[in-house]
């Protein structure tokens, strides 16, 4: 169990880039301390002591503003950034490193006993105040935007927005460019709302474009400094500086404090 909240607690300085150090995350982020107290009461749960489980995730949500079902199926390296009036419900299903925003709700539809609940697979990322509803399943990688309501189930790597819901990115294959800019944005850690590369925001489409330069950049200089090697000129060879937020956030001494 403290294995898997050290890695709960270090998933946060690669998806929140105002995460400082160990001392502010574990005191001052509502996300992490939910799902800390939600891995209590869903052992609770577990072993067949309910009414002590839901005691624990009533406190939890008087605490943080989030509530989760101690019944709920939560996998690795969840992150709930903001976090106030998130809901998940007691049948609700979620992958590996999913990231939910705040007033997210993953609900049921019907009062009938079973599955009623959402299930969200690996790397899904719902915007802020989102609403997945009844016993859907939300694909690989697919993205909710802010605000939407979605009632039907998501393919993989496809976008949905609005109200009711509906696919404004179908699952595609990626162009050299979208592969491209698809590697910057990871590397400099941009994750938007929910939000993906076609839809009709400018900001997101001037970000996009940014990321375009970048990458055109890189290529031109490593063009340049192999044609002035050919030509006979000397250049020191160095590594430049990594962009991902992780390894520039998450100092050797960060990881010293998670080690202890």
């Amino acid at each position: 169990m403290f294995k898997r909240i050290k890695e709960e607690l270090a998933i946060v300085y690669e998806r929140d880039p105002a995460a400082r150090n160990l001392l502010e995350v574990t005191t001052a982020y509502p996300g992490v301390h939910a799902i800390i107290l939600y891995h209590l009461a869903n052992g609770l749960w577990k072993i067949g002591l309910k009414w002590l489980g839901r005691m624990v995730s009533h406190i939890a949500r008087w605490l943080t503003g989030i509530e989760i079902h101690p019944g709920a199926s939560i996998g690795k390296r969840f992150f709930i950034d903001h976090g106030m009036g998130v809901v998940i419900g007691e049948t609700a299903e979620i992958g590996d490193d999913v990231t939910l925003y705040h007033g997210v709700t993953l609900g049921g539809t019907s009062w009938k006993k079973g599955k009623r609940h959402p299930t969200l697979e690996d790397s899904v990322v719902v915007g802020a105040g989102a609403k997945i509803l009844g016993p859907i399943t939300i694909g690989v990688g697919a993205r909710v935007g802010s605000n939407a309501v979605v009632v039907r189930d998501v393919p993989a790597q496809a976008t949905v927005v609005g109200i009711p819901g509906r696919i404004v990115v179908p699952e595609v294959e990626k162009t050299g460019k979208e592969k491209n800019r698809e590697e910057v944005a990871t590397r400099i850690g941009f994750e938007a709302y929910g939000e993906t590369k076609n839809m009709p925001d400018p900001i997101s489409n001037a970000i996009h474009s940014m990321l375009d330069h970048i990458h055109a950049t890189d290529k031109k200089l490593e063009e340049m400094c192999s044609a002035i090697k050919l030509m006979g000129g000397s250049m020191e060879d160095f590594e430049l500086p990594d962009l991902s937020p992780c390894e520039a956030e998450f100092s050797d001494s960060k990881k010293d404090d998670l080690a202890h």
